[in-house]
Protein backbone atom coordinates (compact mmCIF):
# COMPACT_ATOMS: atom_id res chain seq x y z
CA UNK A 1 0.00 0.00 0.00
CA UNK A 2 1.27 3.83 -0.97
CA UNK A 3 2.25 6.08 2.07
CA UNK A 4 -1.49 7.83 2.40
CA UNK A 5 -3.20 4.73 2.74
CA UNK A 6 -1.14 3.30 5.30
CA UNK A 7 -1.19 6.49 6.98
CA UNK A 8 -5.70 6.02 6.50
CA UNK A 9 -4.98 2.34 7.66
CA UNK A 10 -3.42 2.78 10.94
CA UNK A 11 -5.77 5.83 11.70
CA UNK A 12 -8.77 3.56 11.61
CA UNK A 13 -6.89 0.34 12.91
CA UNK A 14 -5.14 2.08 15.81
CA UNK A 15 -8.51 4.09 17.13
CA UNK A 16 -10.27 2.51 19.85
CA UNK A 17 -13.20 3.75 22.26
CA UNK A 18 -10.75 4.71 24.96
CA UNK A 19 -9.68 7.50 22.92
CA UNK A 20 -13.05 9.20 22.43
CA UNK A 21 -14.04 11.92 24.28
CA UNK A 22 -17.29 11.64 26.23
CA UNK A 23 -19.06 14.47 23.85
CA UNK A 24 -17.69 12.64 21.31
CA UNK A 25 -19.43 9.47 22.16
CA UNK A 26 -22.84 11.53 22.71
CA UNK A 27 -22.41 12.96 19.31
CA UNK A 28 -22.50 9.60 17.59
CA UNK A 29 -25.87 8.56 19.77
CA UNK A 30 -27.00 11.76 18.91
CA UNK A 31 -26.60 10.89 15.09
CA UNK A 32 -27.82 7.50 15.10
CA UNK A 33 -31.41 8.74 16.98
CA UNK A 34 -31.76 10.90 14.26
CA UNK A 35 -30.42 9.05 11.21
CA UNK A 36 -32.79 5.88 11.89
CA UNK A 37 -35.92 8.31 12.63
CA UNK A 38 -34.92 9.96 9.37
CA UNK A 39 -34.98 6.24 7.83
CA UNK A 40 -37.85 5.39 9.68
CA UNK A 41 -39.89 8.48 8.66
CA UNK A 42 -39.65 7.25 4.63
CA UNK A 43 -40.24 3.64 5.05
CA UNK A 44 -43.37 3.84 3.74
CA UNK A 45 -42.40 6.20 0.39
CA UNK A 46 -42.06 4.18 -2.51
CA UNK A 47 -38.42 4.50 -3.23
CA UNK A 48 -37.97 2.68 -0.05
CA UNK A 49 -40.29 0.06 -0.61
CA UNK A 50 -38.55 -0.67 -4.28
CA UNK A 51 -35.51 -0.63 -2.62
CA UNK A 52 -36.55 -3.35 0.36
CA UNK A 53 -37.57 -5.53 -2.57
CA UNK A 54 -34.43 -5.23 -3.94
CA UNK A 55 -32.55 -6.06 -0.47
CA UNK A 56 -35.41 -9.01 -0.06
CA UNK A 57 -34.30 -10.80 -2.95
CA UNK A 58 -30.88 -11.30 -1.74
CA UNK A 59 -30.59 -13.98 0.73
CA UNK A 60 -27.42 -15.78 2.10
CA UNK A 61 -25.04 -15.45 5.62
CA UNK A 62 -24.18 -13.86 6.97
CA UNK A 63 -27.18 -12.00 6.91
CA UNK A 64 -28.13 -8.72 8.21
CA UNK A 65 -31.03 -6.28 8.56
CA UNK A 66 -33.28 -3.81 6.66
CA UNK A 67 -34.53 -1.50 9.33
CA UNK A 68 -38.36 -1.58 9.97
CA UNK A 69 -38.65 -4.79 8.56
CA UNK A 70 -38.25 -8.49 9.96
CA UNK A 71 -36.53 -10.57 6.80
CA UNK A 72 -33.25 -10.51 6.68
CA UNK A 73 -31.08 -9.77 3.52
CA UNK A 74 -27.04 -10.01 2.61
CA UNK A 75 -24.82 -7.14 3.97
CA UNK A 76 -24.52 -4.97 1.51
CA UNK A 77 -28.22 -4.89 0.09
CA UNK A 78 -29.55 -4.81 3.84
CA UNK A 79 -26.68 -1.53 3.63
CA UNK A 80 -28.29 -0.42 0.46
CA UNK A 81 -31.78 -0.20 1.55
CA UNK A 82 -30.74 1.14 4.68
CA UNK A 83 -28.79 4.06 2.91
CA UNK A 84 -32.05 4.87 0.74
CA UNK A 85 -34.90 5.27 3.14
CA UNK A 86 -32.12 7.26 5.24
CA UNK A 87 -31.55 10.13 2.87
CA UNK A 88 -34.99 9.74 0.78
CA UNK A 89 -36.64 12.48 2.64
CA UNK A 90 -33.73 14.61 2.43
CA UNK A 91 -33.88 15.31 6.28
CA UNK A 92 -30.30 13.58 7.16
CA UNK A 93 -27.17 15.61 8.64
CA UNK A 94 -24.90 17.32 6.75
CA UNK A 95 -21.22 18.59 6.45
CA UNK A 96 -20.06 21.69 4.51
CA UNK A 97 -16.33 21.77 4.00
CA UNK A 98 -14.57 22.18 0.57
CA UNK A 99 -16.50 19.64 -0.53
CA UNK A 100 -20.31 18.55 0.83
CA UNK A 101 -22.59 15.99 1.32
CA UNK A 102 -24.81 13.66 4.14
CA UNK A 103 -22.14 11.69 6.24
CA UNK A 104 -25.17 9.87 8.26
CA UNK A 105 -25.10 7.85 4.95
CA UNK A 106 -22.17 6.15 6.27
CA UNK A 107 -24.30 4.82 9.29
CA UNK A 108 -25.99 2.19 6.51
CA UNK A 109 -22.71 0.45 6.12
CA UNK A 110 -21.56 0.64 9.94
CA UNK A 111 -24.81 -1.09 11.04
CA UNK A 112 -24.83 -4.01 8.57
CA UNK A 113 -21.42 -4.67 9.39
CA UNK A 114 -22.71 -4.36 12.76
CA UNK A 115 -25.04 -6.98 12.32
CA UNK A 116 -22.45 -9.28 10.62
CA UNK A 117 -20.10 -8.77 13.33
CA UNK A 118 -22.74 -9.38 16.28
CA UNK A 119 -20.70 -6.29 17.52
CA UNK A 120 -21.04 -4.23 21.13
CA UNK A 121 -22.78 -0.96 21.41
CA UNK A 122 -19.27 0.67 22.60
CA UNK A 123 -18.12 -0.97 19.36
CA UNK A 124 -20.40 0.41 17.13
CA UNK A 125 -19.49 4.08 18.68
CA UNK A 126 -16.15 3.54 17.75
CA UNK A 127 -16.97 2.60 14.00
CA UNK A 128 -19.63 5.33 13.17
CA UNK A 129 -17.21 8.06 14.78
CA UNK A 130 -14.03 6.55 12.36
CA UNK A 131 -16.63 6.67 9.21
CA UNK A 132 -17.61 10.29 10.03
CA UNK A 133 -13.81 11.34 10.76
CA UNK A 134 -12.90 10.12 7.19
CA UNK A 135 -15.98 11.59 5.41
CA UNK A 136 -15.82 14.53 6.87
CA UNK A 137 -11.60 15.50 6.83
CA UNK A 138 -11.82 14.71 3.48
CA UNK A 139 -14.50 16.94 2.48
CA UNK A 140 -11.96 19.37 3.75
CA UNK A 141 -8.94 18.25 2.46
CA UNK A 142 -10.34 19.13 -1.43
CA UNK A 143 -12.64 20.38 -3.91
CA UNK A 144 -14.33 17.13 -5.11
CA UNK A 145 -17.70 18.69 -6.24
CA UNK A 146 -16.08 21.66 -8.32
CA UNK A 147 -13.87 18.30 -10.33
CA UNK A 148 -16.78 16.58 -10.67
CA UNK A 149 -16.87 13.76 -8.25
CA UNK A 150 -20.14 13.43 -6.30
CA UNK A 151 -20.37 12.84 -2.25
CA UNK A 152 -19.93 8.78 -2.94
CA UNK A 153 -16.16 9.17 -3.22
CA UNK A 154 -15.71 10.35 0.11
CA UNK A 155 -19.02 8.24 1.46
CA UNK A 156 -17.15 4.78 0.36
CA UNK A 157 -13.93 5.62 1.90
CA UNK A 158 -15.90 6.58 5.43
CA UNK A 159 -18.10 3.68 5.42
CA UNK A 160 -15.15 1.00 4.33
CA UNK A 161 -13.37 2.39 7.49
CA UNK A 162 -16.51 1.65 10.07
CA UNK A 163 -17.63 -1.36 7.96
CA UNK A 164 -14.06 -2.40 8.16
CA UNK A 165 -13.36 -2.23 11.82
CA UNK A 166 -16.18 -3.78 12.84
CA UNK A 167 -15.60 -7.23 10.89
CA UNK A 168 -11.97 -6.81 12.17
CA UNK A 169 -10.00 -6.59 9.43
CA UNK A 170 -6.20 -7.07 10.03
CA UNK A 171 -3.82 -3.75 9.22
CA UNK A 172 -3.42 -6.11 5.66
CA UNK A 173 -6.97 -6.43 4.66
CA UNK A 174 -7.85 -2.74 5.70
CA UNK A 175 -5.67 -1.53 2.87
CA UNK A 176 -7.17 -3.97 0.51
CA UNK A 177 -10.16 -3.08 1.26
CA UNK A 178 -9.77 0.93 0.51
CA UNK A 179 -8.36 -0.34 -2.44
CA UNK A 180 -11.40 -2.36 -3.68
CA UNK A 181 -13.62 0.72 -2.53
CA UNK A 182 -12.74 3.72 -3.85
CA UNK A 183 -10.81 2.32 -7.27
CA UNK A 184 -14.17 0.35 -8.58
CA UNK A 185 -16.20 3.18 -7.65
CA UNK A 186 -15.81 6.90 -8.01
CA UNK A 187 -18.71 8.92 -8.47
CA UNK A 188 -20.11 11.55 -10.97
CA UNK A 189 -21.82 15.41 -9.65
CA UNK A 190 -23.77 14.74 -12.43
CA UNK A 191 -26.45 12.88 -10.66
CA UNK A 192 -26.72 16.31 -8.48
CA UNK A 193 -27.24 18.73 -12.00
CA UNK A 194 -29.96 19.37 -14.03
CA UNK A 195 -33.72 17.76 -12.79
CA UNK A 196 -33.21 15.15 -10.25
CA UNK A 197 -33.81 11.41 -10.70
CA UNK A 198 -34.59 9.28 -7.66
CA UNK A 199 -30.76 8.72 -7.46
CA UNK A 200 -29.99 11.78 -6.26
CA UNK A 201 -31.16 10.12 -2.87
CA UNK A 202 -29.32 6.09 -3.96
CA UNK A 203 -26.09 7.43 -4.66
CA UNK A 204 -24.77 7.32 -0.70
CA UNK A 205 -26.76 4.13 -0.51
CA UNK A 206 -24.71 2.61 -3.11
CA UNK A 207 -21.46 3.86 -1.41
CA UNK A 208 -22.57 2.07 1.64
CA UNK A 209 -23.28 -0.61 -0.46
CA UNK A 210 -20.07 -0.94 -2.09
CA UNK A 211 -18.17 -0.35 1.47
CA UNK A 212 -19.47 -3.33 2.67
CA UNK A 213 -18.74 -5.23 -0.03
CA UNK A 214 -15.22 -4.18 -0.57
CA UNK A 215 -14.96 -4.85 3.38
CA UNK A 216 -16.27 -8.33 2.99
CA UNK A 217 -13.81 -9.38 -0.04
CA UNK A 218 -10.70 -7.98 2.30
CA UNK A 219 -11.59 -10.22 4.57
CA UNK A 220 -12.17 -13.35 2.89
CA UNK A 221 -8.57 -12.83 1.00
CA UNK A 222 -9.29 -10.44 -2.35
CA UNK A 223 -6.88 -8.10 -3.10
CA UNK A 224 -6.85 -4.68 -4.27
CA UNK A 225 -4.23 -2.07 -6.56
CA UNK A 226 -1.41 -1.21 -4.68
CA UNK A 227 -0.95 2.45 -5.16
CA UNK A 228 -4.07 3.86 -4.92
CA UNK A 229 -3.97 7.45 -4.28
CA UNK A 230 0.13 8.34 -5.41
CA UNK A 231 0.74 5.45 -8.35
CA UNK A 232 0.40 6.32 -11.76
CA UNK A 233 -3.43 7.09 -12.75
CA UNK A 234 -4.11 7.14 -8.50
CA UNK A 235 -6.12 9.41 -7.29
CA UNK A 236 -3.71 12.25 -6.83
CA UNK A 237 -3.21 11.64 -10.53
CA UNK A 238 -7.02 12.14 -11.41
CA UNK A 239 -8.62 14.18 -9.07
CA UNK A 240 -5.52 16.65 -7.96
CA UNK A 241 -2.84 16.28 -4.92
CA UNK A 242 -4.08 17.52 -1.76
CA UNK A 243 -3.19 16.93 1.98
CA UNK A 244 -5.82 15.15 3.84
CA UNK A 245 -4.81 15.79 7.34
CA UNK A 246 -6.65 13.24 9.73
CA UNK A 247 -8.46 14.41 12.91
CA UNK A 248 -8.19 13.43 16.73
CA UNK A 249 -10.35 10.12 17.15
CA UNK A 250 -14.15 11.55 17.22
CA UNK A 251 -13.52 14.78 16.65
CA UNK A 252 -15.54 15.29 13.45
CA UNK A 253 -18.57 14.33 14.05
CA UNK A 254 -20.40 16.75 16.12
CA UNK A 255 -19.16 19.55 13.66
CA UNK A 256 -22.28 18.18 11.07
CA UNK A 257 -25.28 19.78 10.63
CA UNK A 258 -29.07 18.22 11.61
CA UNK A 259 -31.44 19.20 9.48
CA UNK A 260 -34.66 20.67 10.86
CA UNK A 261 -36.47 20.59 7.73
CA UNK A 262 -36.65 18.02 4.85
CA UNK A 263 -34.97 20.33 1.82
CA UNK A 264 -31.70 20.66 0.89
CA UNK A 265 -29.66 21.44 3.38
CA UNK A 266 -28.62 25.05 1.35
CA UNK A 267 -32.17 25.88 1.41
CA UNK A 268 -32.48 25.45 5.05
CA UNK A 269 -31.94 29.20 6.19
CA UNK A 270 -33.91 30.77 3.59
CA UNK A 271 -37.20 28.52 4.38
CA UNK A 272 -36.86 28.97 7.96
CA UNK A 273 -37.06 32.91 6.98
CA UNK A 274 -39.87 32.45 4.64
CA UNK A 275 -41.94 30.49 7.49
CA UNK A 276 -41.07 33.63 9.88
CA UNK A 277 -42.38 35.90 7.61
CA UNK A 278 -45.21 34.28 6.27
CA UNK A 279 -46.58 35.26 9.66
CA UNK A 280 -46.35 38.87 9.01
CA UNK A 281 -47.62 38.60 4.92
CA UNK A 282 -50.02 36.50 2.88
CA UNK A 283 -48.80 35.32 -0.08
CA UNK A 284 -51.16 37.45 -2.17
CA UNK A 285 -49.56 40.06 -0.75
CA UNK A 286 -46.53 39.83 -1.71
CA UNK A 287 -45.13 41.12 -5.38
CA UNK A 288 -41.76 39.56 -5.68
CA UNK A 289 -39.35 37.72 -2.76
CA UNK A 290 -35.80 37.86 -3.65
CA UNK A 291 -33.48 35.30 -2.04
CA UNK A 292 -30.26 36.32 -1.56
CA UNK A 293 -27.62 33.20 -0.84
CA UNK A 294 -23.63 31.90 -1.11
CA UNK A 295 -22.50 30.57 -4.62
CA UNK A 296 -23.00 26.83 -3.53
CA UNK A 297 -26.49 27.66 -2.67
CA UNK A 298 -27.46 29.24 -6.02
CA UNK A 299 -25.76 26.69 -8.00
CA UNK A 300 -27.49 23.59 -6.43
CA UNK A 301 -31.19 25.15 -6.07
CA UNK A 302 -31.78 28.38 -7.69
CA UNK A 303 -29.22 28.16 -11.70
CA UNK A 304 -31.55 25.87 -13.69
CA UNK A 305 -34.79 25.92 -14.90
CA UNK A 306 -35.82 23.08 -13.76
CA UNK A 307 -36.01 24.54 -10.20
CA UNK A 308 -38.75 27.01 -11.31
CA UNK A 309 -41.30 24.07 -12.52
CA UNK A 310 -39.96 20.84 -10.76
CA UNK A 311 -41.40 18.01 -11.69
CA UNK A 312 -39.91 15.34 -8.67
CA UNK A 313 -39.44 15.32 -5.23
CA UNK A 314 -35.74 15.15 -5.90
CA UNK A 315 -35.62 18.48 -7.73
CA UNK A 316 -38.25 20.17 -5.47
CA UNK A 317 -36.51 19.78 -2.48
CA UNK A 318 -33.62 20.88 -4.31
CA UNK A 319 -35.44 24.26 -5.50
CA UNK A 320 -35.04 27.80 -3.38
CA UNK A 321 -38.36 28.87 -5.56
CA UNK A 322 -40.20 25.71 -4.53
CA UNK A 323 -39.57 25.60 -0.97
CA UNK A 324 -39.65 29.26 -0.14
CA UNK A 325 -42.97 29.46 -2.17
CA UNK A 326 -44.06 26.54 0.27
CA UNK A 327 -43.18 28.00 3.17
CA UNK A 328 -45.46 30.95 2.30
CA UNK A 329 -48.16 29.27 1.38
CA UNK A 330 -48.36 26.45 3.57
CA UNK A 331 -46.66 27.67 7.05
CA UNK A 332 -44.62 24.10 6.84
CA UNK A 333 -42.57 22.22 4.89
CA UNK A 334 -42.90 18.35 5.51
CA UNK A 335 -42.92 15.28 2.70
CA UNK A 336 -46.48 15.98 1.81
CA UNK A 337 -44.83 19.52 0.43
CA UNK A 338 -43.39 17.55 -2.19
CA UNK A 339 -46.60 15.52 -3.73
CA UNK A 340 -46.94 15.63 -7.28
CA UNK A 341 -50.06 17.34 -7.36
CA UNK A 342 -48.51 20.36 -5.27
CA UNK A 343 -45.46 21.32 -8.61
CA UNK A 344 -48.32 22.41 -10.77
CA UNK A 345 -50.79 23.88 -8.02
CA UNK A 346 -51.66 27.52 -9.50
CA UNK A 347 -50.54 28.95 -6.61
CA UNK A 348 -47.42 27.36 -6.30
CA UNK A 349 -46.75 27.94 -9.50
CA UNK A 350 -47.43 31.87 -9.32
CA UNK A 351 -45.67 32.36 -6.29
CA UNK A 352 -42.68 30.79 -7.61
CA UNK A 353 -42.54 33.15 -10.47
CA UNK A 354 -42.48 36.14 -8.14
CA UNK A 355 -39.24 34.66 -6.43
CA UNK A 356 -36.05 35.68 -7.34
CA UNK A 357 -32.67 33.82 -6.56
CA UNK A 358 -29.01 35.62 -6.49
CA UNK A 359 -25.52 35.21 -5.34
CA UNK A 360 -24.22 38.24 -2.89
CA UNK A 361 -20.79 37.28 -2.68
CA UNK A 362 -20.72 38.73 0.91
CA UNK A 363 -22.63 35.33 2.12
CA UNK A 364 -20.34 33.63 -0.66
CA UNK A 365 -17.16 34.75 1.69
CA UNK A 366 -19.44 33.29 4.59
CA UNK A 367 -19.38 30.11 3.46
CA UNK A 368 -18.82 26.74 4.60
CA UNK A 369 -18.39 28.10 7.95
CA UNK A 370 -21.99 29.78 8.06
CA UNK A 371 -24.97 28.74 5.41
CA UNK A 372 -26.03 32.28 4.84
CA UNK A 373 -29.39 33.40 3.30
CA UNK A 374 -31.38 36.88 3.12
CA UNK A 375 -35.06 36.97 2.35
CA UNK A 376 -36.30 40.48 1.06
CA UNK A 377 -40.12 40.54 0.31
CA UNK A 378 -41.66 43.57 -1.42
CA UNK A 379 -45.46 43.94 -0.95
CA UNK A 380 -47.53 45.17 -3.60
CA UNK A 381 -48.65 48.36 -1.73
CA UNK A 382 -44.32 49.07 -1.77
CA UNK A 383 -43.27 47.82 1.71
CA UNK A 384 -40.17 45.92 1.68
CA UNK A 385 -38.59 43.78 4.77
CA UNK A 386 -35.44 42.09 4.71
CA UNK A 387 -33.96 39.37 7.12
CA UNK A 388 -31.06 37.40 7.11
CA UNK A 389 -29.99 33.91 8.82
CA UNK A 390 -26.17 32.77 8.95
CA UNK A 391 -26.93 29.17 11.03
CA UNK A 392 -30.32 27.60 10.73
CA UNK A 393 -31.64 25.38 13.54
CA UNK A 394 -29.01 22.27 13.69
CA UNK A 395 -26.00 24.14 12.58
CA UNK A 396 -22.94 23.04 14.72
CA UNK A 397 -23.22 26.51 15.56
CA UNK A 398 -27.06 26.42 16.47
CA UNK A 399 -26.88 23.25 17.41
CA UNK A 400 -30.26 21.02 17.77
CA UNK A 401 -30.95 19.77 21.45
CA UNK A 402 -31.18 15.92 22.60
CA UNK A 403 -34.78 17.03 22.94
CA UNK A 404 -35.33 18.43 19.75
CA UNK A 405 -33.46 15.67 17.95
CA UNK A 406 -35.79 13.27 20.24
CA UNK A 407 -39.49 15.34 19.05
CA UNK A 408 -37.68 14.71 15.67
CA UNK A 409 -37.41 11.21 15.97
CA UNK A 410 -40.59 11.05 17.44
CA UNK A 411 -42.34 12.68 14.35
CA UNK A 412 -40.58 10.72 11.83
CA UNK A 413 -41.91 7.22 13.86
CA UNK A 414 -45.50 9.14 14.50
CA UNK A 415 -46.95 7.11 11.17
CA UNK A 416 -46.55 4.11 12.54
CA UNK A 417 -48.31 2.66 15.59
CA UNK A 418 -46.00 -0.22 16.84
CA UNK A 419 -42.99 1.85 16.05
CA UNK A 420 -44.12 4.63 17.41
CA UNK A 421 -45.49 2.58 20.91
CA UNK A 422 -41.76 1.43 21.58
CA UNK A 423 -40.22 4.73 20.90
CA UNK A 424 -39.92 5.80 24.73
CA UNK A 425 -37.75 2.02 24.77
CA UNK A 426 -35.84 2.38 21.55
CA UNK A 427 -34.31 6.04 22.44
CA UNK A 428 -33.51 4.77 25.77
CA UNK A 429 -31.94 1.71 24.17
CA UNK A 430 -29.71 4.12 21.97
CA UNK A 431 -28.80 6.88 24.94
CA UNK A 432 -27.64 3.38 26.54
CA UNK A 433 -25.89 1.92 23.48
CA UNK A 434 -21.91 1.60 24.68
CA UNK A 435 -23.91 -0.62 27.57
CA UNK A 436 -25.47 -2.78 25.03
CA UNK A 437 -23.54 -7.08 24.11
CA UNK A 438 -24.80 -6.93 21.02
CA UNK A 439 -26.39 -3.43 19.42
CA UNK A 440 -27.84 -5.16 16.59
CA UNK A 441 -30.07 -7.24 18.68
CA UNK A 442 -30.44 -5.30 21.76
CA UNK A 443 -31.74 -1.65 19.67
CA UNK A 444 -32.46 -2.07 15.61
CA UNK A 445 -34.45 -5.18 16.74
CA UNK A 446 -36.99 -2.98 18.22
CA UNK A 447 -37.41 -1.07 15.19
CA UNK A 448 -38.83 -4.27 13.54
Amino acid sequence: MDSTTARLVDFITRTDYAQLSAQSVRDCKLRLIDTLGCALGAYDEPLSVMARAVAGRARGAPAARVWGADTPSTPEFAAFANGVMLRLLDISDTYLGKSRGHPSDVAAAVLAAADVAHASGADLIVALALAYDVYCSLCNAHEWNAKGWDQPVYGVLGAVAGAGKLLGLSREQMGEAIALALVPNMAMIQTRRGPLSSWKGCAGANASRNAVFAAMLARDGFTGPSAIFEGECGLFDIAGRFEWNLPAPGEMIGRTHIKSLPVCYHGQSAVLLALDMRKRYRASEIAEIRVDAYRTAVDMMGNDPSRWAPTTHETADHSLPYTVAIAFLDGRIGPDSFASERFTDPAVVDLMHRIKVNEDPALSRAYPEGAPSRLTVVTRSGAVHVAEMTYPAGHAKRPMSADDVERKFRDMLSKHPLAAARCDEILQRLWALEQLRDAGAEAIDLLA
